[in-house]
């Protein structure tokens, strides 16, 4: 289906009526680094919030520069004038790289100190407790605070303490979107009754494959490869494969996955879908790039 009138429906609705892919859709993020900004979001939260747009905007670049993807997040459920009296900004600084997985809590009472945050995770706390963070950021789009809501509410209820709303994770017609730290598993079309499954399954070091969108510490090409072979094997455990190569070729790609004692070999196709709305806010339909699964064999 082609998408053809901008706004009849909205954009995580048109990606279920089209049947978008979700394998190889979690953007990449290495590392991250999450800052507590309880006051209302514009459009960007760094810059569109209480924070002074100027600082907002520094706090981005260093962290880009750093190799790091910024998020802002909050508490769910606290009141406005909660929100408008924050006096000190939580901060995690978040690895994601498989076999660096770690999480470490600090808290500044004024948001410039961030600008002096070491960045190569020596500081703040280290923890062992997850992050379950929730996208619902409204201005950005619609779908991720009408899909985002009841899941954040969700989680809430049983893991408060864990639970979190953040910014735009991407991928807004796949909402509800929500990732779990320390792994980075970014996950697409969560209703409200996955978020124990999820949660569960995260517990015991596992994922649920039909609604994970990637490892945001691969590339996308390894993230659909290792999609397909985790359908090909019925292995779910977060750590079941490590991508040893990537190989483009004319008719796509080639990666080498270590599972277990073997090596697997993913054919991973790649095509253009048809042109399409890719939020709700789009006016002009485009196409965007899709994976494939083709094959997986032992090497």
């Amino acid at each position: 289906m082609t998408d053809t009138v901008p706004g009849w429906l909205p954009c995580s609705d048109r990606a279920i009526g089209r049947g978008d892919p979700l394998p190889g859709t979690a953007g990449l993020g290495e590392r991250w680094l999450l800052v507590e900004i309880e006051s209302g979001w514009g459009r960007h939260a760094f810059f569109d919030s209480d924070l002074d747009p100027a600082l907002g905007a520094a706090i981005v670049s260093r962290a880009e520069e750093a190799g790091m993807r910024p998020l802002a997040i909050r508490r769910t459920r606290l009141r406005a004038p909660q929100r408008r009296d924050q006096s000190s900004w939580r901060w995690a600084l978040v690895d994601c790289r498989p076999g660096r997985e770690s999480i470490r809590w600090g808290r500044v009472d004024d948001p410039a100190e961030l600008l002096t945050l070491p960045l190569d995770g020596s500081a703040g706390e280290p923890s062992d407790a997850p992050i379950y963070a929730v996208c619902t950021h409204a201005r950005h789009d619609q779908c991720c605070a009408v899909r985002g809501r009841p899941v954040v509410e969700a989680l809430a209820a049983s893991h408060p303490e864990l639970t979190w709303e953040c910014s735009h994770l991407g991928g807004d017609r796949f909402a509800a979107t929500m990732i779990a730290f320390p792994h980075g598993l970014l996950y697409g079309r969560v209703l409200a009754e996955d978020v124990e499954t999820v949660v569960e399954r995260h517990a015991e070091g596992r994922v649920v494959p039909g609604l994970l969108r990637g490892r945001t510490a691969l590339t996308t090409v390894a993230q659909a490869a290792e999609a397909s072979a985790r359908t090909a094997t019925g292995d779910d455990r977060i750590d079941a494969f490590r991508v040893l190569d990537e190989h483009p070729h004319p008719h796509g790609w080639r990666v080498d996955l270590r599972h277990g004692d073997e090596t697997l070999t993913v054919e991973v196709g790649e095509r253009l879908s048809e042109p399409l709305l890719s939020t709700c806010a789009a006016t002009i339909a485009h196409p965007v790039r899709e994976f494939v699964p083709v094959s997986v064999d032992p090497a």
